[in-house]
C-alpha cells in the first residue's frame, strides 16, 4: 500500500483504482483487489462508492481533471497567444503516449470494455470528448483560425486514432507523425 500524506481514503480507493483499472482493465479488477491494494477497509469503500461503476465514473473524472489541466497549463505559459497555447496541449496530450505503462486512452478503453450506452460510464466519456471538442474549438477561435468547429473536430479525431496508434504499434509509432499531421490541419485554417 502507498499511503500519500494528507490523502483520504477516497482520494486513495480512486487512486488506486485508477492505476488497477487503468493498466489491467475495469473488468479485470475486482473490489476485493482495490481494498487490499488501497489499504481501505470494505465498509469504506462503500460508504464512498456505492457500486463499482460509481468507482469506474470517478475514475474517468479523475483522468478528465489531468488532462483537462494541460489547457489551463498551456493558457499561463503563452497568455498572449493562443496559437501557440494549441500547439502547446497537443504536445502535452502526445506526451503521455511515451509515459511509461501508456496502455491507451483510458476513455476509449472504457467504452470499448462498456459497449452499452446506458453504462454509467458514458456520461464522463461524452464529457471528456465534449470538453476536449469545446476547447481546441476556443483555441482556435481565439487563435482566429478559419473554421474553428472543423479543425477541433479533426484534432480531436486525430487524437483519438493517435491513442490507439501509439499503443498498438508501439514499437512503429513516431509522434513527430501526429506533430506533423496536427501542423498541416492547423496550417490549413490559417
Amino acid at each position: 500500500m502507498n499511503v500519500k500524506k494528507n490523502e483520504t481514503a477516497k482520494e486513495r480507493i480512486v487512486r488506486t483504482a485508477s492505476v488497477l483499472f487503468y493498466t489491467e482493465g475495469i473488468r479485470a479488477v475486482g473490489i476485493d483487489r482495490i481494498i487490499e491494494e488501497a489499504g481501505v477497509a470494505k465498509a469504506s469503500l462503500y460508504r464512498n462508492f456505492a457500486t463499482k461503476d460509481d468507482l469506474v465514473v470517478a475514475y474517468l473524472e479523475r483522468f478528465n481533471q489531468l488532462i483537462l489541466k494541460s489547457f489551463l497549463e498551456a493558457e499561463q505559459r503563452y497568455p498572449e497567444s493562443p496559437l501557440d497555447q494549441l500547439y502547446d496541449v497537443l504536445e502535452k496530450l502526445i506526451a503521455r503516449f511515451e509515459l511509461p505503462g501508456y496502455r491507451g486512452c483510458p476513455f476509449l478503453n472504457t467504452a470499448v470494455e462498456f459497449p452499452d450506452a446506458d453504462h454509467p460510464s458514458h456520461g464522463p466519456i461524452e464529457m471528456y470528448h465534449r470538453e476536449m471538442r469545446f476547447k481546441l474549438k476556443q483555441l482556435a477561435e481565439w487563435a482566429g483560425l478559419k473554421e474553428p468547429e472543423t479543425l477541433s473536430a479533426q484534432l480531436l479525431m486525430l487524437y483519438n486514432g493517435a491513442h490507439m496508434s501509439a499503443y498498438l504499434e508501439r514499437s512503429a509509432y513516431d509522434p513527430k507523425d501526429f506533430r506533423s499531421a496536427a501542423k498541416l490541419l492547423i496550417e490549413q485554417q490559417r
